[in-house]
C-alpha cells in the first residue's frame, strides 16, 4: 500500500513508522519548516505515565497509554524507564492520598524511601508515590530519532509542504495534522500548553517528579545533565503566543517549592503549544471523506501516539476495527 501520512509531529512520525515497518510505502508531509516549527510535540514534557494520567483520566487514556514505554525502548534509545515521583508538600497530604485512590499501579512510600530513590528531596518530603513502571524521555532527541529511522527505511518525509489538489491521488492518506485538521473535525477544539526550560546544575533527579501544588501541580522532567523542563499549565485557547506572566510565575512558584535551588537556575527556554482535543478529551480514528484521521492526543501526545500509531496502522493494511477510538459515523460515536 502506498500512503502519505500528513503532518510530523509525534502522531504523525509513529504513524508512519508503523506503517513502514510493516511493508508499506510511505511519505510524510509537513508544512512547517522543520521538526522544531512542527506543533506542540516539540514543548512536550515526554512523559510515559498512564498511572498518574488514570488520576484525571478515562481509563481508555491508561488502557493506550500502558503500550507506550515498551514501544518506546524498542524505537528510541533515550528512553529511560525509571519511575515517576509524585510528592505533597504536609499540608497537601490529603490530596495526595486522594490521588492514590484514583489511579493504581504506585508504592506509598515515606521520607527514607524518598530520599533513596532522589537524596536532594528526601529531607524537604514526607510522603509520595511511586509510580515504577513509567517512563520519560526527551520529546525533540525522540522526533529526531524517527526521523532518522524513517529516512533508514526509504521514507520520504518533506518539509515545508502544502498539501494540494492531486497530490494524494492513488494513495491512502492518513491526517495527523492536530488542530489544522478542523476544517473536516470541526468539533476539535484548542488547549494551550506552557513550559519552561530551565539550567541548573546543583539539582540531580533521575525521573520525573510531580508536586500536588496548590494552585497549579507541576512536573518536573530531567533533560540533559543540569537541565529540566517545567510544566502543567492548561489553557481553553487557541492562540499559542508566549507564555503568560502568570502561568511563568505559577511555574517557577512550584519549582521552587519543589526545591529552592531552582530560585537561582538559568531561564534557558519558554514555550507554548496548542494541542488538540475533543470535547471528552480522549482520542479518535475518524474516516471522512477518504482521510483517516489520527486526532485528539491533548495532552497526552507521546504517551498515547504509540497505541493510535498500530492501529491506525491495522486499520489501513488488514481492514480492522477499534471500537474503543473509531468514529466512523458522526452521528453515533463508539467510545469507551
Amino acid at each position: 500500500m502506498r500512503v502519505t501520512v500528513v503532518g510530523a509531529g509525534v502522531a504523525g512520525l509513529t504513524c508512519a513508522l508503523e506503517l513502514a515497518e510493516r511493508g508499506a510505502e510511505v511519505e510524510v508531509l509537513e508544512r512547517c519548516a522543520g521538526l522544531e516549527a512542527a506543533g506542540c510535540s516539540w514543548f512536550a514534557g515526554g512523559m510515559l505515565a498512564p498511572w498518574c494520567e488514570l488520576e484525571s483520566s478515562p481509563p481508555l487514556i491508561a488502557e493506550l497509554g500502558a503500550e507506550a514505554p515498551q514501544w518506546w525502548r524498542e524505537r528510541f534509545a533515550g528512553t529511560t524507564v525509571n519511575g515517576t515521583l509524585l510528592l505533597a508538600h504536609d499540608r497537601d497530604v490529603p490530596e495526595l492520598r486522594q490521588f492514590g485512590r484514583r489511579t493504581r499501579g504506585f508504592e506509598a512510600l515515606g521520607a527514607p524511601q524518598i530520599a533513596a530513590l532522589e537524596p536532594e528531596l528526601g529531607e524537604r518530603f514526607g510522603r509520595a508515590l511511586y509510580f515504577r513502571e513509567e517512563g520519560h524521555l526527551d520529546p525533540r532527541a525522540a522526533l529526531a530519532a524517527l526521523l532518522e529511522r524513517l529516512r533508514s527505511l526509504g521514507v520520504t518525509v518533506r518539509f515545508g509542504v502544502e498539501v494540494g489538489p492531486g497530490m494524494l491521488a492513488g494513495r491512502a492518506v492518513l491526517d495527523c495534522t492536530g488542530l489544522a485538521a478542523r476544517t473536516a473535525l470541526p468539533e476539535l477544539r484548542g488547549v494551550k500548553g506552557e513550559m519552561l526550560l530551565l539550567r541548573q546544575a546543583e539539582i540531580s533527579l533521575a525521573r520525573p517528579v510531580r508536586v500536588l501544588h496548590p494552585r497549579l501541580p507541576v512536573y518536573v522532567v530531567p533533560r540533559a545533565a543540569g537541565v529540566f523542563m517545567v510544566g502543567a499549565s492548561m489553557l481553553e485557547s487557541e492562540a499559542p503566543g508566549r507564555i503568560s506572566a502568570r502561568s511563568l510565575l505559577e511555574l517557577l512558584s512550584a519549582a521552587y517549592a519543589l526545591h529552592p535551588a531552582f530560585g537561582e537556575a538559568e531561564v534557558l527556554e519558554t514555550g507554548t503549544g496548542v494541542r488538540a482535543a475533543f470535547a471528552d478529551n480522549l482520542p479518535r480514528l475518524i474516516r471522512r471523506g477518504g482521510v483517516l484521521y489520527v486526532n485528539g492526543l491533548y495532552r497526552h501526545g507521546f504517551l498515547l501516539a504509540p497505541a493510535l500509531a498500530r492501529r491506525a496502522a491495522q486499520v489501513l493494511l488488514e481492514g480492522r476495527h477499534f471500537a474503543e477510538v473509531m468514529d466512523e459515523d458522526p452521528r453515533q460515536r463508539r467510545l469507551a
